[in-house]
């Protein structure tokens, strides 16, 4: 898991901008595509866009409990009128006839003849009759057809990912069925002889393995299916068979630890004899080390090992490039929220940093965020007493009281 987050000038830092953008370039999204019932979809990638059958509302209904008249028979501010029928929500009444009233209550079919509906509290009921005590126009309080959705109508766009919101307003049209992409595959592993599982005895040297379960569930969060490798043998013919083994059963292979250039680190020659790999130092803080290739043509992409350079290498370049290969178009980047620092930073670093941070409200309901004190890629406790990633550009100073961008965790981990 030894990887080092400390400046070299050996290397020119690549922009966090250009990384990306040349990562995202390299996706070549799953195509293959199954269908599901709306009960099973929640949280997939819509592969084929959907189109309404039916008009919705399909007839025009009341918006409120009241009365259905014709307008035209209300001369008067006040006007006693007929009930002449009772129309719930789920049946239909008949033609309304003129100087008569319909009792109806929401969502129930206006019925024909009627072209407004008076909401029942300006209404007085008296035994038969209602008296009107006040006049609406013509169409009010009533949805007409079509109004929320029109037959034909495209209700969703291929490419999002099905919230409970999409799965509803499909329900609504009559729509069982999804066509989904598949779930994206992807083979994790750890790479470390210092690495043990939890439960395990602690040896001499020795650390308990947090990246297999932070990646798990991140990965898990994105609705992918996790091919678990487990940790790897720190030895360049262990890292290539595993680097093989992942290829050949996942869509994407994803590895912590092991990516930089020391006697130990076996990842990069591994990918490299197997396939064809780049390896940056991206100019942020934390995470610098970031490894991308092919493993006989399955993409690899290579994390730090120390667990906070991992969380953050995953949110700012992994989810991005994974969120891509799952098909979606839409909402790949995260949408930081301006928010007022409640720190100071010198302009001395050169690299863009993502600050664990946390966001409250102060006592004027402003929105201020406050730095974890302890800067280190290793304290994995400070991304559980954050609630997000602030944004510090590089050579920038900041005081209390100025503007930064700030990345809320509930935009990282969907």
């Amino acid at each position: 898991m030894a990887d080092c987050d400390c400046d070299s000038h050996q290397q020119t830092l690549k922009p966090v901008d250009e990384a990306l953008a040349f990562l995202l370039d390299q996706v070549k999204p799953i195509v293959q595509r199954e269908t599901v019932p709306l009960s099973e979809a929640l949280g997939r990638v819509l592969a084929d866009p959907v189109s309404s059958q039916v008009d919705v509302p399909p007839w025009d209904n009341s918006a409120m409990d009241g009365y259905a008249v014709n307008t035209q028979d209300l001369q008067n501010s006040t006007t006693r009128l007929q009930v002449g029928q009772r129309i719930p929500a789920g049946s239909a009444g008949t033609e309304l006839l003129r100087g008569t009233a319909a009792r109806i209550f929401t969502g129930a079919p206006v019925p024909v003849g009627a072209d407004a509906v008076v909401m029942q509290e300006v209404c007085k009921a008296e035994d038969q009759d209602v008296v009107v005590m006040e006049k609406p126009i013509s169409g009010a309080n009533i949805r007409k057809a079509g109004e929320d959705i029109l037959q034909g109508e495209e209700i969703l766009a291929a490419g999002l990912r099905l919230e409970p919101q999409h799965l509803g307003l499909a329900a609504s049209v009559g729509v069982a069925e999804l066509s989904v992409f598949r779930r994206l595959r992807v083979a994790v592993f750890s790479s470390g002889d210092e690495l043990v599982m939890p439960g395990e005895e602690l040896g001499s040297g020795q650390i308990y393995n947090s990246n297999q379960f932070t990646l798990t569930g991140l990965l898990e969060r994105l609705g992918c299916e996790v091919v678990q490798l487990g940790i790897v043998e720190d030895t360049l013919e262990a890292t290539c068979e595993a680097l093989s083994q992942s290829a050949e059963e996942a869509d994407l292979v994803l590895a912590s630890g092991g990516v930089s250039v020391g006697e130990e680190d076996h990842v990069k020659p591994a990918v490299e004899q197997l396939g064809s790999l780049d390896l940056w130092k991206i100019a942020c803080r934390p995470g610098k080390p970031l490894a991308f290739g092919h493993i006989n043509g399955t993409p690899f992409l290579g994390a730090p090992g120390n667990p906070v350079s991992l969380f953050v290498t995953f949110s700012i370049f992994a989810r991005p490039f994974i969120l891509r290969m799952q098909g979606l178009t839409q909402g790949i980047l995260p949408t930081p929220i301006s928010v007022i620092a409640g720190f100071d930073k010198p302009a001395t670093d050169k690299r863009q940093e993502y600050a664990r941070g946390h966001l409250e409200l102060d006592d004027q309901g402003q929105a201020v965020v406050h730095l974890y004190p302890n800067r280190s890629s290793g304290v994995l406790s400070s991304v559980v007493w954050a609630n997000g990633i602030a944004v510090l550009p590089p050579l920038t100073a900041i005081s209390p009281g100025d503007h930064v961008d700030f990345i809320p965790f509930n935009e990282l981990m969907s």
